[in-house]
This record gives structure tokens, sequence and C-alpha cells, in this order.
């Protein structure tokens, strides 16, 4: 084909722009000092006590389609109102989204000097003018008034461990997404009767690590403040803790506990393993291990919420003694009682399926 040539500065200056947007795209995204103090200064008006008014507003404010990426599916936002930080999650619960319901929840943002906030929860269904639709497999609409956006979840069913990651005695119950943006196998080991979240390195991590000063073996990210202990006897990382500050303010880098694999749960497999963990609770949970009422879901949190680095010593001096022995793998999991079983925590949290997550530490 021929290009006339009075043509070619034209196209000339159209492939410098295009390439700038490229590299443009490539670079870190600024955010400045100016733009949160104008923003914590400004008066708005929203009725905040109103959890079917702050709903029309952050729906208003999504895109026509969004990312789902958390595998209990939490699609979380932030807000400033008149100086006060909120956050708060669109939840499209595996177990009731679809019969038409979404919950929606929001609180003030939560500080370590402050007593908890009350956290407003709304369960959206036709009722309130909200139309949940599924569209495909992990795709839904969701409709009010007269927009619709579309929430793709985080599809990852062909996410599997490598080979070498996984033990004799160790089942995957599925692939996990995190909230902080790391990737995890959850394992359950029949023989023991234990849990282990094993970072997923199939793909990038969005992590630098560095090794704790007490022990190499120790690794921990200097983003998320997640710790991992390199096993010695298969190629894998196993998580033993998460800081405790984070715990303490339900932000992002609080642990996988309340992101399980929730989509890719298949049939019975995890109520049959709560239940080899925790007789007692036949008959109390769903397949997924809450309660019926959603107020309570059995807490998979085998890893500690560490202060500081030294908390952490244990983990390699009953793994660096413990190499050979057969409960080995008893050194990575936390509350033990004294004959060696688990003592795995069912943590009540009112609502939890409509608990707001906090976003990130305090500025």
């Amino acid at each position: 084909m021929k290009i006339h040539r009075c043509l070619l500065p034209a196209i000339a200056i159209v492939l410098a722009a295009v390439n700038a947007a490229m590299a443009q795209e490539d670079l870190p995204r600024l955010q400045t000092h100016e733009d949160y103090v104008n923003e914590v200064m400004r008066t708005t008006k929203l009725a905040v006590d109103d959890p079917m008014a702050v709903f029309a507003f952050v729906f208003d404010s999504l895109p026509d389609r969004v990312k789902v990426y958390p595998t209990e599916n939490y699609y979380y936002f932030t807000f400033v109102h008149n100086g006060k930080s909120y956050d708060g999650n669109i939840r499209l619960d595996a177990s009731t989204r679809d019969d038409g319901k979404v919950d929606f929840a929001y609180s003030e943002d939560l500080k370590e000097w402050l007593d908890e906030t009350p956290v407003q929860h709304v369960l959206l269904d036709a009722s309130k003018g909200v139309v949940v639709e599924k569209v495909e497999r992990l795709v839904y609409r969701i409709t009010y008034g007269q927009k619709s956006v579309v929430f793709a979840l985080n599809d990852l069913s062909q996410v599997k461990p490598p080979a070498n990651a996984l033990g004799a005695n160790e089942t995957f119950i599925g692939p996990i997404f995190d909230d902080s943006a790391i990737r995890f196998f959850l394992v359950y080991n029949s023989k023991l009767k234990i849990f282990h979240y094993i970072l997923d390195e199939t793909v990038k991590v969005a992590e630098e690590f560095v090794p704790s000063h007490r022990a190499d073996r120790i690794l921990i990210g200097k983003r998320t403040g997640f710790a991992f202990y390199r096993d010695h006897r298969l190629d894998r990382k196993i998580l033993i803790g998460v800081f405790e500050g984070n715990v303490r303010v339900n932000n992002y880098f609080d642990g996988p506990f309340d992101q399980l694999p929730d989509n890719f749960i298949e049939g019975e497999t995890l109520r049959n393993i709560l239940l080899q963990v925790e007789p007692g609770l036949k008959g109390k949970i769903d397949r997924w291990g809450g309660s019926a009422d959603g107020s309570v879901r059995y807490s998979i949190d085998p890893y500690l919420a560490y202060r500081t680095e030294s908390d952490l010593n244990p983990f390699h001096r009953c793994a660096a003694k413990e190499q050979r022995s057969s409960s080995y793998y008893n050194c990575f999991v936390v509350d033990y009682d004294k004959q060696g079983r688990p003592n795995l925590r069912a943590r009540a949290m009112a609502k939890r399926s409509a608990k707001a997550k906090r976003p990130g530490a305090a500025e």
C-alpha cells in the first residue's frame, strides 16, 4: 500500500504520541500530598448514615465493568467524607449471589488508637431495587436504578500447585487471591490435621522479600509484612506470620484467613476437612465452613500475628530441631494445645461476610 508523502509527518506525530502514551503506562502513578490535603479538606454532601444513599454513591461511581480480585469475592472501596476516611465492600457471596443477593458494608476507617467503628451493613436484593443476574460462570451483572455494572470474579479454576509443592499427606483445597495481591495455595495435612498457606510462585509475586536478621530461612515482605518460612523438605514457602498492627486495623495485609477459595472448593471438600479437625461442628456449618446465618465462619489462621522479628524465631528453632520428625510441619502452626492438637479458632465476626475491609496502613 502506498502512503502519500504529505501524510508522513502526521503519521509520525501520531506514532510519537502512541509511543509516549505506552511509555507513560510503564511508569508508576504519582500520588501527591497536595491531592490528599485537597480531598480531606473538601466539604461534601452524603447521607453517610443511610446505607442505601452510600450504596447509590458508590455504585454510581463505578465503571460499567469491574474486576473482583479477592477469592471471597469482596470488591473494596474507600472514600473521604468531610475529613473522615471510610472504607467498605460490595460482596458477591458464593452462598447467596445466585439467589439474587449482594452484601454491602462500610464504616469509618479503623485506627489502632481508636475503638472499633461500627459497620453499616445491608443485604441487597430486588426488594430494595437491586437486581443481581448471573451472566456466565463467575460473571454477574448488578443493576440499580438506571445503571448496571458487570462484576467479573477472579477465575483461578485452572490454578494448581506444582507437584513439588505438596507433601505426601497434603490435600490441595484451592487457590487464593488475597486482598494484598499475594496468591496462595491452601493445603491440608490429613495426618497432622493442620492447614498451611503456601506462597504461589507460579506467577509474579508482587512483593520483595528480605531475610530475617536471625534466620535466613524466614523471609519478610517489605510491602505486606507477610513472613514465610523456606521449607527444609520441599521447594516452597509457608506463611508463618502477618504483622499484628495490620490485623488490628483489618487492612489489606491482615492475612488470607478471610479470602478462602470459595469459588473453587469442590463439593463437600472443605466441610469434611473441618469436621476432621473439629467434629463438634457437625450440623453447624455449610460447605464453606460458615454458620447458617452467616455470622460466624470457621477461621483457618495457622499463622502468627507477630509484632517483632524475634516473635518469629520459634518457627525456625522448631523446624531446625524437628527436620526429620514426623511432626515437623506442626512447627508452622500456632496455638497448639498440650497434646499437640490444632486449636484453630472459630472466630466470631459479627456479620463477617459484610465486614468492611480497611484499605492499607493508616495515613
